[in-house]
């Protein structure tokens, strides 16, 4: 299982190539909460998502430099490009055609091997390890992946160093609340979380109309859910029946919750105008929670949201906060 050491070594390996992203206190969600609360602001990172701190590890972390293939709706495929093209390696990249248009055109712009395939992400992934399989390349999951959970991990450690008196004490631990797909960046997030603070609150948000983690959770193993539309596509598709991001959320998440269309649209319209922060229906998720008064036990404590990404097209941004 990834440990905190790994996590610390990650943070070295990226350091050249991942930003650190600010940590900015929201006075107007606090005042709604009665919590003190910040968002980690990792739609400013260098590729608009927090995907890129691992695929940049994954693709670092091991001596085999050898091509690799990865499925994704669009930021992890934006990390591996990213890095990929700053170190000279060779990558292919399987992105569904329901991909965000914003998310295709700034991988275009990358010198990679593109393959739009399938109707959602679930078909991507099928194909990305049929041609892994295929012509012996290399697999680098976009969250069951070990260096792609402590890639993950290290914004983690920066909500750590950031947050005023983040450890707390027992009766006063953070909460974090962190988007869900197939769970890499909480499980991440989460292994860092309960070794700086067993008591930190980790919470996980999925958008209702793809929540395989939560079902999985809800039936103690891993499930197949419907893979429907979601303003939240980043956090869209089920999980490979392995996966190991399941028995570590298990063990670092507190709660799982779920938020629909109606309330992702209200939370990235929120955030513009109380912000003026455009961010994607992904990172929108745990504002979501807070704003529709999901989240208990918030008030007098502080509560970190990570807005992970922010590459949506204006078409699609605009059609959510007009709603």
């Amino acid at each position: 299982m990834p440990s905190p050491a790994d996590i610390v070594a990650a943070r070295r390996r990226i350091a050249a190539v991942a930003a650190v992203t600010p940590l900015e206190h929201s006075r107007p969600l606090s005042a709604l909460t009665g919590a003190e609360v910040y968002l980690k602001l990792e739609c400013a990172q260098v590729t608009g998502s927090f995907k890129l701190r691992g695929a940049t590890n994954a693709l670092l972390a091991s001596q085999d430099r050898s091509p690799a293939v990865a499925c994704s709706a669009g930021n992890h495929a934006l990390g591996m490009a990213h890095a990929a093209a700053l170190y000279g390696l060779k990558v292919t990249l399987v992105v569904p055609r329901s991909a965000s248009p914003a998310k295709v055109a700034a991988l275009q712009r990358y010198p990679v091997r593109l393959i739009m395939h399938g109707q959602g992400y679930d078909e991507a992934e099928a194909e990305a390890l049929r041609i892994a399989r295929s012509e012996g390349l290399r697999f680098i999951s976009p969250y069951n992946h070990p260096a792609v959970i402590v890639g993950q991990g290290t914004l983690g450690a920066e909500i750590f160093e950031q947050l005023p008196d983040a450890t707390g004490g027992h009766n006063d631990p953070p909460l974090l609340l962190v988007g869900v797909g197939g769970g890499g960046l909480i499980s991440g997030v989460g292994i860092w979380a309960k070794a700086m603070g067993p008591h930190t609150r980790v919470i996980g948000v999925q958008a209702e109309r793809s929540a395989a983690m939560l079902a999985s959770l809800q039936a103690g193993q891993i499930v197949t859910v419907p893979d429907l539309p979601t303003l939240a596509d980043g956090l869209a598709g089920n999980m490979e029946p392995n996966s190991i991001t399941f028995p570590i959320v298990r063990r670092v998440v507190d709660t799982m919750l779920a938020v629909s269309e109606a309330q992702i649209a209200a939370a990235m319209r929120w955030l513009l105008d109380e912000h003026h922060l455009v961010v994607e229906g992904s990172a929108a998720v745990g504002v979501a929670a807070l704003l529709h008064g999901l989240v208990d036990g918030v008030a007098g404590r502080k509560v970190v949201a990570l807005l992970c990404g922010r590459n949506i097209s204006s078409e699609a941004f605009l059609r959510a906060v007009s709603v």
